[in-house]
């Protein structure tokens, strides 16, 4: 967990800033440089995941 007790993990972070396209912001501006669109747009991106992940788990119980 991340020091604000995050649920994302950093790694998750990543891979979401990298397919959504701004973690070159990241990098050179941390995680406080990137828009609130962004940042919103990763939090879908994470529910998807999740949402999927589940599904898929359901699917094999």
């Amino acid at each position: 967990m991340g020091r604000r007790g995050g649920i994302m993990s950093d790694q998750l972070k990543e891979e979401i800033a990298k397919e959504l396209g701004f973690y070159d912001t990241v990098q050179k501006e941390g995680w406080g440089g990137i828009k609130s669109r962004d940042a919103g747009n990763m939090v879908k991106r994470a529910v998807q995941i999740a949402e999927e992940s589940l599904a898929a788990n359901n699917k094999n119980q």
